[in-house]
Protein backbone atom coordinates (compact mmCIF):
# COMPACT_ATOMS: atom_id res chain seq x y z
CA UNK A 1 0.00 0.00 0.00
CA UNK A 2 2.50 2.60 1.09
CA UNK A 3 6.22 2.95 1.78
CA UNK A 4 5.94 5.54 4.56
CA UNK A 5 3.76 6.30 7.53
CA UNK A 6 0.65 8.09 6.33
CA UNK A 7 -1.20 10.35 8.71
CA UNK A 8 -4.09 12.74 8.86
CA UNK A 9 -4.18 15.45 11.50
CA UNK A 10 -7.26 17.55 12.11
CA UNK A 11 -8.08 19.58 15.19
CA UNK A 12 -9.71 16.69 17.07
CA UNK A 13 -8.64 13.59 15.14
CA UNK A 14 -5.32 12.02 14.20
CA UNK A 15 -5.19 8.93 12.00
CA UNK A 16 -2.02 6.95 11.36
CA UNK A 17 -1.07 3.92 9.29
CA UNK A 18 0.36 2.30 12.38
CA UNK A 19 -0.33 0.07 15.38
CA UNK A 20 -0.03 1.30 18.93
CA UNK A 21 2.35 -0.92 20.94
CA UNK A 22 3.47 0.00 24.46
CA UNK A 23 2.25 3.59 23.92
CA UNK A 24 4.39 3.92 20.77
CA UNK A 25 3.32 3.89 17.14
CA UNK A 26 4.78 1.15 14.99
CA UNK A 27 4.38 1.71 11.27
CA UNK A 28 1.99 -0.81 9.71
CA UNK A 29 0.41 -0.06 6.36
CA UNK A 30 -2.25 -2.74 6.96
CA UNK A 31 -3.84 -0.96 9.95
CA UNK A 32 -5.19 2.45 10.81
CA UNK A 33 -5.01 3.87 14.32
CA UNK A 34 -7.26 6.65 15.58
CA UNK A 35 -6.11 9.19 18.17
CA UNK A 36 -9.29 10.90 19.30
CA UNK A 37 -9.26 14.40 20.81
CA UNK A 38 -5.54 14.48 21.66
CA UNK A 39 -5.86 17.88 23.37
CA UNK A 40 -8.75 16.73 25.59
CA UNK A 41 -11.01 19.54 24.45
CA UNK A 42 -14.11 17.44 25.17
CA UNK A 43 -15.48 15.29 27.96
CA UNK A 44 -16.21 11.83 26.58
CA UNK A 45 -18.61 9.24 27.94
CA UNK A 46 -17.86 5.61 27.06
CA UNK A 47 -20.94 5.50 24.79
CA UNK A 48 -19.72 8.48 22.74
CA UNK A 49 -16.26 6.94 22.35
CA UNK A 50 -17.90 3.72 21.21
CA UNK A 51 -19.92 5.67 18.62
CA UNK A 52 -16.74 7.34 17.34
CA UNK A 53 -14.94 4.01 17.07
CA UNK A 54 -17.91 2.52 15.23
CA UNK A 55 -18.07 5.46 12.82
CA UNK A 56 -14.30 5.21 12.23
CA UNK A 57 -14.67 1.49 11.45
CA UNK A 58 -17.52 2.19 9.03
CA UNK A 59 -15.50 4.84 7.19
CA UNK A 60 -12.46 2.55 6.97
CA UNK A 61 -14.60 -0.33 5.67
CA UNK A 62 -16.16 2.00 3.11
CA UNK A 63 -12.67 2.73 1.75
CA UNK A 64 -11.66 -0.97 1.66
CA UNK A 65 -10.19 -1.88 -1.68
CA UNK A 66 -9.38 1.73 -2.56
CA UNK A 67 -5.85 3.07 -2.61
CA UNK A 68 -4.77 4.29 0.79
CA UNK A 69 -3.50 7.85 0.41
CA UNK A 70 -3.24 11.15 2.24
CA UNK A 71 -6.47 12.19 0.54
CA UNK A 72 -8.31 9.10 1.80
CA UNK A 73 -7.16 9.70 5.37
CA UNK A 74 -8.10 13.40 5.19
CA UNK A 75 -11.53 12.42 3.94
CA UNK A 76 -12.02 10.05 6.89
CA UNK A 77 -10.68 12.70 9.28
CA UNK A 78 -13.06 15.34 7.93
CA UNK A 79 -16.02 12.97 8.28
CA UNK A 80 -15.06 12.27 11.89
CA UNK A 81 -14.77 16.00 12.64
CA UNK A 82 -18.35 16.41 11.43
CA UNK A 83 -19.44 13.49 13.58
CA UNK A 84 -17.83 15.08 16.64
CA UNK A 85 -19.76 18.26 15.92
CA UNK A 86 -22.99 16.25 15.73
CA UNK A 87 -22.25 14.58 19.08
CA UNK A 88 -21.56 17.97 20.66
CA UNK A 89 -24.74 19.53 19.29
CA UNK A 90 -26.74 16.53 20.49
CA UNK A 91 -25.29 16.94 23.99
CA UNK A 92 -23.57 13.53 23.90
CA UNK A 93 -20.19 15.14 24.56
CA UNK A 94 -19.38 18.47 26.14
CA UNK A 95 -16.49 20.88 26.29
CA UNK A 96 -13.89 20.16 28.94
CA UNK A 97 -13.72 23.23 31.22
CA UNK A 98 -10.22 22.13 32.30
CA UNK A 99 -8.91 22.09 28.74
CA UNK A 100 -5.69 24.01 28.15
CA UNK A 101 -7.50 26.37 25.76
CA UNK A 102 -11.29 26.58 25.82
CA UNK A 103 -12.19 28.20 22.51
CA UNK A 104 -15.44 26.47 21.51
CA UNK A 105 -13.86 25.32 18.24
CA UNK A 106 -17.01 23.43 17.24
CA UNK A 107 -19.42 26.19 18.21
CA UNK A 108 -21.62 26.37 21.23
CA UNK A 109 -23.29 23.10 22.22
CA UNK A 110 -26.99 22.73 21.62
CA UNK A 111 -28.96 21.15 24.38
CA UNK A 112 -32.70 20.35 24.35
CA UNK A 113 -33.50 23.23 26.70
CA UNK A 114 -31.83 25.71 24.30
CA UNK A 115 -33.57 24.50 21.13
Amino acid sequence: MTDALLKCTTRHVRIFTAICENDDLREDDEHLTLDLDPDNEFLWEAKAIQKMQQRFSELVQHQAGNELSDYTLRKIGSELEGYIRNLLQAGEISYNPDCRVLNYSMGLPRTPDLL
